[in-house]
């Protein structure tokens, strides 16, 4: 086939098109087992993702006292006690709080559900004086949130359900975590081997960016976490709101993902703060707002600077391509994704200038 000739080229293109057309309708008949396929993968992976985020967070410690000839392992394991008695304190102080708090939410949560509908009810009754344009366009809108509400409550269930799953095998984390803090350079070498030694020192260089990069995103990101959490909470205690602790823990927890977070995080305390009094609902609302405006113009800028050194617009059409594909989890890993690509591009694109 000559690719000059104007026939033979519109020939190669017709079938490359059939091909790929092909190609896609096979992926989309296989879609349920590709499905199945990576919940498979996700049981496997998830545990090690867990992992390598812990240890992201503990090795400056270790690397410090191994600095100060502490050997790695009396680090690791000392490190270890450390931690469990603050999660021990922790869980003996706030836990029967969040317990409480969780029941009885869970409890009142009908009767909010029914508060709510009854205003969505009201509200499609005042519509029907309206234009009969503006009165489908409403009523449309209705049906719409009251749908998204309540697939919403049942995602939230259902994410409880999976926590639970997960942590049955969340009993293997510590292991990856003190095997991944002691022998990590031995792991770097190991995949370095994996590629020729022409490219062994570039490809070392892309693993230390990449490590040095999602480091500080990983721990700088747990401590804007935890500052939104402390400081929503003290603004729900302080305008008296019911279930404090259990909704500045979502709204800290959500705020891991970027643009999106804290709007689904506020989302839960404006709906129990409906239920209770519009005043309540403007105080919540109120709090909302300032915790992101601190979060947005202080907590951030001050702890993770330009730790990824990406545009706002790239990290939005991620985390909107990653949601579509991978949902909660896509969200979350999106801009940890983005960084890793951007760090192997930076790295390729200088090897290949003279």
């Amino acid at each position: 086939m000559n690719l000059r000739d104007r026939k033979d080229r519109a020939l190669y293109v017709s079938i490359l098109t059939f091909v790929v057309l092909a190609c896609l309708t096979l992926i989309g008949q296989l879609r349920s087992f590709f499905y199945d396929v990576w919940d498979i993968l996700w049981a496997v992976l998830s545990p090690l993702v867990i992992s390598i985020i812990f240890t992201y967070v503990l090795r400056p410690v270790v690397d410090y006292l191994a600095q100060k000839k502490v050997p790695r392992t009396v680090a690791i394991l000392l490190i270890y006690l450390v931690t469990v008695v603050i999660i021990a304190v922790l869980f003996l102080n706030m836990m029967p709080v969040l317990v409480a708090q969780t029941t009885a939410f869970i409890r009142q949560l009908p009767i909010y559900i029914e508060m709510f509908d009854s205003f969505l009810d009201h509200l499609s009754f005042v519509t029907r004086v309206l234009p009969n344009g503006m009165r489908v366009g409403l009523e449309k809108a209705i049906l719409q949130v009251e749908s998204g509400s309540l697939s919403w409550i049942t995602s939230a269930i259902m994410g409880v359900k999976n926590l639970i799953g997960g942590l049955i095998s969340a009993f293997v984390v510590p292991f990856l975590v003190f095997y991944l803090l002691k022998d990590y350079r031995l792991f770097t070498g190991l995949v370095v081997r994996l590629f020729k030694r022409k490219s062994q020192d570039t490809v070392e260089r892309i693993l230390l960016n990449i490590d040095e990069s999602l480091g500080r995103y990983v721990r700088g990101q747990l401590l804007v976490m935890g500052l939104v959490g402390v400081a929503t909470l003290a603004g729900l205690l302080l305008i008296h709101m019911q279930y404090a602790l259990l909704l500045s823990l979502i709204v800290a927890l959500t705020n891991i993902i970027p643009y999106v977070g804290p709007f689904l995080g506020a989302a839960p305390a404006l709906f129990m703060a409906f239920g209770v009094s519009n005043a309540m609902l403007l105080k919540v609302l109120l709090v909302n707002l300032v915790v992101q405006q601190l979060e947005g113009n202080i907590f951030s800028p001050w702890i993770m600077g330009k730790t990824m050194n990406l545009h706002p617009l790239l990290i939005l059409l991620a985390v909107m391509l990653a949601g579509e594909v991978g949902g909660i989890t896509g969200l979350i890993f999106a801009v940890p994704i983005v960084a890793v690509i951007k760090v192997i591009v930076d790295e390729v694109h200088r090897e290949s200038r003279p």
